[in-house]
């Protein structure tokens, strides 16, 4: 019961310190997103040009630490006259981190397109564009998936660094409450709500996947299931 009890008293500091971790989450997945999909198209760019512009890149932000990448956009950048509040800082650092390994997920998920795709829409002569939106990309979506999901999990974890440039996030208040209410029940409850932000951002990857599974038929429908199970049961 007593446990119960505290959580309850320090549920307020918790909230606080969950809603930094979701904004920082959501802001740097959102900005991962749109890295992957910008550099993973460009590697596959005809121009060598910018093949190579987005590899550099790539291999630059997923090479180095995300706690350095975190120190010079916080404390380096405001020397050479650019500041960065903490949230925008985490949340830049976030997205190009996670965005040069996305940019491997979606060149490789790409590149599985099957040949016989890429060499159709260049024999019915579509605009990039077309062929990428109607025929490449639903089917690259739906292999990208999974490896976005995992990385979506990497990242909810990476919000723990934020407390290097003073935000109080979910891993600083935890910190906080150790000292106050012990180890046990600190590190107890800050595991809990790192899974429980995981398990949300996870399903709802999962649920896209299924999704987009259906649309081109590789996964079977409800209706299928049903009639699946109803064969087994009878």
């Amino acid at each position: 019961m007593d446990f119960f009890e505290s959580l309850l008293d320090a549920w307020p500091q918790l909230w606080s310190g969950i809603q930094i971790t979701l904004q920082l989450s959501l802001g740097g997945a959102a900005l991962a997103f749109v890295i992957a999909v910008a550099l993973g198209l460009s590697s596959i760019s005809e121009i060598g040009v910018v093949r190579g512009v987005s590899r550099v890149l790539v291999e630059f932000f997923r090479g180095t630490s995300l706690v350095v990448q975190l120190f010079w956009l916080f404390f380096v950048l405001p020397q050479l006259g650019f500041r960065l509040e903490s949230m925008a800082a985490g949340i830049v650092a976030l997205g190009l981190n996670y965005g040069a390994y996305g940019a491997e997920v979606v060149r490789g998920s790409l590149n599985a397109v099957p040949k016989a795709q890429w060499e159709g829409t260049t024999a019915l002569s579509m605009p990039w564009v077309t062929k990428m939106r109607r025929i490449i990309w639903p089917q690259a979506w739906a292999l990208m998936l999974p490896g976005l999901n995992n990385l979506m999990v990497m990242l909810v974890k990476g919000t723990a660094l934020a407390l290097l440039i003073f935000l109080h996030d979910l891993t600083f208040v935890v910190d906080e409450l150790r000292r106050t209410e012990g180890t046990y029940f600190a590190f107890g409850v800050g595991f809990a709500l790192y899974y429980l932000i995981s398990l949300g951002f996870s399903t709802v990857l999962r649920m896209l996947e299924r999704r987009a599974q259906r649309k081109l038929g590789l996964a079977p429908t409800k209706a299928q299931t049903a009639q699946a199970t109803a064969g087994a049961v009878a």
